[in-house]
């Protein structure tokens, strides 16, 4: 199958979301939820929408208009696919990298996330039968794209490093803050603190911001986001770093919902928020530059993504900053 058929192909599943009844829609999100509890009907929601909001045509064209993709693979490989399961979906960019660069899919599913995209599977299937093909344990394969922790990058590495590779490790996403956000602004980076829970590597689990940040305001503006401790996983977990830091006696913010800590740490645990100051510019600069290897989105006015936006990436917004395609096309 030709590339121009991949693209239809592609067109007809954006189709497929966006056309989905409300008895289709409830059924897909209890599946989901079934197979992971942190997959809520809000979250399943997201993923999709983020799905048809990505596969716009114009985006799509725009995408592709950057590579020399063959029209037909005349020596398709066959990609080996190592998804994560942080998210709902979370795997799909690269399972559409692979489609669209002429190549056949041999996926690993997370047992957290196998319901969605193997429904994609499915869906693509129908067009170019095995072109998509789901496995428990890879073999067989000329390259492979895997994603996960900085300790499974090590088993990754071991087991696929002497074939062309593409191993993602932890990353994680950080807000820098001036004090003179609007109320707006900081109401939308809410979403990049709350959305999945924090759960993925493009939410942000750490704010810069220069002494004497309003706290205070910030928690007022993040109230509408109260309702993730009525998830009782959420909960569990906002109670157990709460004991550790009261029996400890280690300074933090509580909002109720969220904990605010003080840290040089990038990583915070769920439902925790860490923070660290700055002085002037220069600090900041160097912070970034110190941890631009550990870092997947940077938020803020003068940064790279507007907050309120690193969970609606674009085709063209990598992980890792690595250009899959490109990758993909030098098989």
């Amino acid at each position: 199958m030709n590339l121009q058929n991949r693209l239809e192909n592609i067109h007809s599943l954006r189709k497929y979301f966006q056309n989905l009844s409300d008895e289709e829609l409830e059924e897909i999100k209890i599946h989901c939820r079934n197979e992971n509890a942190w997959f809520t009907p809000e979250s399943v929601q997201n993923s999709i929408d983020g799905i048809i909001h990505m596969l716009h045509t114009s985006s799509i064209e725009k995408w592709m208009s950057t590579y020399k993709v063959p029209e037909t693979q005349t020596k398709p490989k066959t990609i080996g696919l190592i998804l994560a399961g942080n998210l709902p979906m979370v795997g799909f960019h690269d399972l559409l990298c692979t489609y669209l660069s002429g190549h056949l899919a041999l996926v690993k599913c997370s047992s957290q996330d196998t319901y969605l995209i193997k429904l994609i599977g499915k869906i693509l299937n129908q067009h170019e039968p095995a072109s998509i093909q789901f496995v428990e344990r890879l073999s067989d394969f000329d390259a492979v794209i895997a994603t996960g922790s900085d300790n499974s990058a090590r088993y990754f590495n071991a087991y696929f490093g002497k074939y062309p590779h593409i191993i993602r490790k932890n990353r994680s996403s950080i807000a820098v803050l001036t004090g003179e956000e609007t109320d707006q602004e900081l109401i939308n980076l809410g979403k990049d603190v709350f959305d999945y829970f924090g759960l993925g590597c493009r939410n942000v689990s750490k704010l810069l911001v220069p002494e004497g940040f309003d706290f205070i305001r910030l928690g007022d503006l993040w109230t509408s986001f109260h309702t993730v401790i009525n998830h009782h996983k959420y909960a569990n977990n906002y109670d157990y770093q709460k004991s550790i830091y009261l029996v400890n006696n280690e300074k933090h913010l509580d909002f109720g919902y969220l904990l605010l800590r003080k840290s040089p740490l990038l990583v915070s645990p769920i439902s925790v928020l860490f923070y660290d100051h700055y002085t002037n510019a220069s600090d900041v600069i160097e912070y970034l530059d110190n941890n631009q290897n550990k870092l997947q989105c940077i938020v803020g006015n003068n940064q790279t993504i507007a907050m309120g936006k690193t969970q609606q990436p674009e085709l063209w917004d990598y992980a890792d900053g690595i250009d899959t395609i490109s990758f993909l096309l030098t098989l």
